[in-house]
């Protein structure tokens, strides 16, 4: 009879190997769990302390809040026509006045110099004009005068050289006589030829002379009249009926030739006038729109762009869309949102301090039971007073922390209690 073979019992069976992976796996998660939690920062936040907000999607709109001064539609400039002091104020600023009105007076002393010289060189042009035509007139006498010599001698001396022609055919006379005769008729026809060319020449240079005279006087005249006018534009004139808006002057006071004494608003229609940033100025052309909410509310119209920057600032005039408000008054200030761009759907995030402590790069995102907040990267594009273009990070109903973080301390997750 044999002997029976010992059966070894196996090791490790496999219920226990698969118990022990199970084992091993659960101890690495809960140390894994432990230890990621230890490397993450974290700080306790009261909840009444931040604002906790809702990611949505809704219609986008960027625009930039201006302040516009209500102007008149038409305003007309006032400027000094010439140079001067002034000696006296006919109106104050803040009435009403017509067209041609008198507003003020300039004295110019230089001006009167020179107008009183002119005159004088005018009647001294004008009698020299006078003298030169009487003088004109006096030798044209004068000279019909030699002239008419001339004929009478030449007649005479015709008459004697005709009978001494009839007389010589029949020998009455000596031939001697009969030449003498026609020597001295044909003289006085040379000469009367003569007198009359020398007397053309004379006349036409005398008559040159008063021509010229006379387009001199008409030049001294025109010019005359120019300066005449300057001197009337010393007294300062309303060139439209409106409202006498501003008015530069005091009495005594020196004003240059061209410069500003005031302005006349037309009282038919209104404009605005809004001073913008000009980190703006390339978005902001005619043609854009605004909206601002006094009485009932409503639109304008960007009609004209001032390029020029000053103290870091450009202009635009504004026209309203639609009627004006009833009540509204010149120099009233307008609170207008100016449309930089067309609506379009977007994710929107309300905006908050937190963007001044993190750029806009990263959020701190609130879970669904509003415990606790991590922090998330995203990416913004456009903004408005209200709200964030959110283009990458964040989805419609999430929630976020939009208060400021700067008590947070870059923190990677707040507790919310």
């Amino acid at each position: 009879m044999g002997m029976d073979k010992q059966i070894k019992k196996k090791k490790w069976p496999p219920k226990k190997i698969i118990a022990l992976s199970l084992t091993a796996a659960f101890i690495i998660l809960v140390l894994y769990v432990f230890l990621f939690k230890l490397n993450k920062s974290s700080l306790n936040v009261k909840k009444e302390r931040i604002t906790i907000s809702s990611v949505t999607r809704g219609p986008f709109q960027e625009f930039i809040p201006v302040q516009g001064e209500v102007m008149s539609l038409r305003t007309h400039y006032i400027p000094a026509g010439e140079g001067g002091r002034i000696v006296e104020i006919f109106l104050e600023a803040g009435t009403m006045v017509n067209k041609g009105d008198p507003i003020l007076r300039l004295e110019n002393t230089d001006l009167l110099m020179t107008i009183m010289w002119r005159e004088a060189e005018f009647f001294q042009t004008e009698n020299n004009l006078r003298n030169t035509q009487l003088q004109l007139e006096q030798r044209r006498l004068q000279l019909n005068q030699e002239l008419a010599q001339v004929d009478n001698q030449l007649m005479q001396r015709k008459k004697t050289y005709d009978r001494y022609e009839a007389l010589i055919k029949d020998n009455l006379i000596s031939k001697h006589e009969y030449e003498l005769s026609k020597s001295e008729y044909d003289y006085w026809v040379k000469s009367k030829t003569l007198t009359e060319e020398s007397i053309k020449k004379d006349l036409e240079f005398r008559e040159a002379q008063v021509i010229s005279l006379e387009d001199n006087l008409r030049r001294m005249r025109s010019n005359l009249d120019v300066i005449k006018q300057k001197q009337d534009s010393l007294i300062v004139r309303a060139p439209e009926t409106g409202h006498l808006t501003a008015l530069v002057a005091e009495i005594g006071q020196q004003k240059r030739q061209g410069e500003e004494l005031g302005q006349i608003d037309i009282l038919d229609g209104f404009r605005v006038r809004a001073r913008i940033d000009e980190y703006h100025i390339a978005r902001v052309e005619p043609g854009k729109f605004g909206s601002f909410e006094f009485g009932a509310g409503g639109r304008l119209k960007v009609t004209r762009k001032y390029p020029e920057v000053t103290n870091g600032q450009f202009e635009v005039d504004m026209e309203f869309a639609d009627t004006a408000p009833t009540n509204i008054t010149r120099g009233q200030t307008l609170h207008i949102k100016l449309e930089l761009s067309d609506v379009s759907e977007a994710i929107l995030v309300p905006r908050g301090g937190f963007f001044q402590s993190t750029g806009g790069n990263w959020v701190y995102v609130v879970n669904k039971e509003e415990t606790l907040a991590t922090q998330r990267r995203i990416r913004i594009n456009r903004q408005n007073t209200e709200v964030f273009e959110v283009l990458e990070g964040l989805e419609p109903g999430e929630k976020v922390i939009t208060s400021s973080y700067e008590s947070f301390g870059n923190m990677d997750q707040l507790i919310l209690k």
